[in-house]
């Protein structure tokens, strides 16, 4: 049969309602994707590696249900897939959670609920009664938690079986200052080529402000301050919420750093009809933290609060995230290697299933990359085994009993890129 297909010389030529996988050319048109319209993200690119990511348990017959309509005769291939080490890896995580019961345990709904509510509390009360101090502390949290929690794993999918349950609690990344459509754009290519300094917008992100990058290039261009980057990294953090309000990304809906370094192109029609959503949901956002604190304050006290606010919730998020990809000995060269294999020595995990409670199991960041459609609740269940297998398979699974043990393997890694960075500079 895919003799008759149409033929497409590059992944540039296939039209925005159609994706790659392996070499053939899939309509999204005529069909319903079980996942819900989100797909529609991803039009007109290759997702050989974000189909494989997203539907582990997913074989040939499953791919076959969507309407082929051609073939790539060009492609690149990045990851393998198929080794022993990933099969056994499926083989016993589905033991324990079998792939139709990897959704929301009662726990993490019942979390969702009491994060939900948590905040919907402290907005009324910010909006009717103003800020305080304590109250923008309070506030700051529960964004965090919102972001780290409810928004990140809906936007995984990871919550709800029904996608638009999934769709609307995604939006929480637009509540707290954020924008869910920009987030997917970074979010799924950072999962996909986690740590490829061509392909992964987080690994230069940050440039040049901090490097997070062995650079073999001693031409690339760095500032003198870099060899301080450790120091100034944390501060740095604490403008996460102001560089995402006063980014103009919003108005396209395209992500920058996704734009300017990794091949996956994200402008097609269904991320530029979303953009409206984001600039009304923004409008929202600044009026509610903004212009209904004028009612009880001058323009000057606002300010103090809104920013005093955004520097608990930035450095409550970033600083998780922050730890997930930059440790002592982490692999920053992924590229051209077995997919999963990849995952696991491009990330580490902290702590146990407390602490992710309150960081949505982000703390399990090896288990999250492997299976990223799973509930954060499961992951506490398959470290065991996933630590196992590895080390059948020699593959180097990092575990730091606590989070200051990996803060401080982070900031040790910071420091030493930085002051390569300058020695480099210098050469």
């Amino acid at each position: 049969m895919s003799n008759k297909l149409k033929e497409f010389n590059n992944i540039c030529d296939i039209p925005e309602n159609t994706i790659a996988v392996d070499g053939f050319v899939y309509s999204l048109d005529g069909w319903k994707h079980p996942g819900g319209h989100q797909i529609m993200i991803f039009g007109g690119n290759d997702v050989s590696v974000q189909y494989k990511m997203i539907h582990p348990f997913h074989n040939d017959n499953m791919r076959n249900k969507m309407p082929i309509v051609g073939k790539l005769v060009n492609y690149d291939t990045d990851y393998t897939f198929g080794s022993d080490f990933e099969k056994e890896l499926k083989s016993e995580v589905s033991k324990i959670v079998p792939p139709h019961k990897m959704y929301a345990t009662p726990g993490f709904k019942l979390r969702l609920l009491l994060y939900s509510i948590n905040y919907i509390f402290l907005i009324y009360y910010y909006i009717n009664y103003g800020a305080s101090i304590l109250l923008c502390t309070l506030l700051g949290f529960s964004e965090a938690l919102i972001g780290l929690n409810v928004q990140h794993d809906a936007n995984h999918g990871a919550i709800f079986k029904n996608p638009l349950l999934n769709d609307f609690f995604g939006f929480g990344a637009d509540l707290i200052g954020g924008n869910k459509y920009l987030w997917l754009q970074q979010h799924w290519t950072h999962h996909a080529y986690t740590n490829d300094i061509v392909n992964d917008p987080d690994a230069k992100s940050i440039e040049p402000f901090v490097f997070l990058h062995n650079y073999k290039d001693k031409n690339k261009k760095q500032s003198y301050i870099t060899k301080y980057q450790h120091i100034y990294i944390i501060p740095l953090f604490a403008l996460y919420w102001l560089s995402s309000i006063i980014s103009t990304e919003f108005l396209t809906n395209i992500q920058y750093s996704v734009d300017k370094y990794s091949k996956i192109n994200f402008n097609n029609s269904y991320i530029k009809k979303a953009r409206y959503i984001s600039i009304i949901l923004r409008v929202i956002h600044i009026y509610i933290k903004i212009i209904t604190q004028l009612y009880f304050y001058d323009i000057y006290m606002v300010l103090l609060y809104v920013l005093y606010g955004s520097v608990i919730s930035s450095l409550s998020l970033a600083i998780p995230f922050s730890l997930s990809h930059n440790f002592i000995d982490v692999d920053r060269e992924p590229k051209n290697k077995d997919w999963y294999k990849a995952q696991v020595e491009t990330s580490c995990t902290y702590g146990g299933k407390y602490i992710g409670y309150l960081c949505g199991g982000l703390n399990y960041q090896i288990e999250h990359h492997l299976f990223p459609r799973m509930n954060s609740a499961w992951y506490p269940y398959i470290r065991d085994s996933v630590e196992r297998v590895c080390k059948k398979h020699n593959v180097k699974y990092t575990y730091y009993p606590t989070f200051i043990d990996n803060f401080r393997s982070t900031l040790k890694y910071i420091k030493n890129i930085g002051e390569l960075m300058d020695i480099k500079k210098s050469t």
